[in-house]
């Protein structure tokens, strides 16, 4: 949950190509060309074959008019971005500290969310826990989570990493990932609670536990 999307934060972003065209042709445009061709006509029924080339001309006035009445909106729609990436409908949700994805922890777990998401194309948002780092105002940015139904909630940094193992519990349908020791006597009893060691290498490991995530959503 890019950038992650209380619930704070924001989920992946993407470059889409502009349509460009040439501007719209506004309706006083419109109606000043068709009297121009008024004139014309007039000045054609005037000469000796007016009678053949009026006809004619009455014909592409006609046009002209239907044209400016029904020629649509002033706007036309550019079409949709066929390159637009098609995402799964599986959220990985990262709860982050204040800084977010900037710096620590959290940038390599970032970086292996960032990676299976182009592999399995799951979606991934980030949020950052904003004011005081505790458990407890950790609490309603995890409960948002929660009711956005990510499927998977990971978490780093020392206070949202204890709200998520004391909660893990209550949510068995969420699959839950934090950084820190396998166990810390704080967790909730729910089985659904995986723990990955920091340091060297925590991305790559990252990736793989939230690969087995999405393969069990899969089955």
């Amino acid at each position: 949950m890019a950038a992650g999307q209380p619930c704070p934060g924001g989920h992946g972003m993407r470059t889409r190509r502009t349509w460009r065209g040439k501007g719209p042709v506004t309706t006083r445009s419109r109606a000043s060309g068709i009297l121009l061709a008024v004139h014309r006509v007039a000045g054609l029924l005037r000469g000796r074959r007016g009678a053949w080339t009026g006809a004619g001309g009455l014909l592409v006035v006609g046009v002209l008019v239907g044209f400016w009445a029904f020629g649509g909106d002033e706007e036309t729609a550019p079409p949709p971005d066929s390159r637009a990436r098609q995402y799964r409908e599986f959220d990985a949700c990262l709860l982050t500290g204040e800084s977010g994805i900037t710096s620590g922890d959290a940038t390599a777990v970032w970086q292996g969310m960032q990676r299976v998401s182009a592999e399995t194309r799951i979606r991934v948002s980030q949020v950052p826990v904003m004011g005081k780092q505790s458990a407890a105002n950790a609490l309603p940015y995890f409960n948002g989570l929660i009711q956005r139904d990510c499927d998977v909630v990971l978490a780093t940094g020392a206070a949202q990493t204890r709200t998520v193992r004391e909660q893990a519990g209550g949510h068995p349908q969420t699959q839950f990932v934090v950084v820190g020791p396998q166990s810390d006597g704080q967790e909730a009893v729910g089985g659904n609670l995986t723990a990955v060691k920091p340091g060297e290498g925590l991305a790559d490991e990252l990736a793989k536990t939230l690969r087995r995530a999405v393969s069990v959503a899969r089955d």
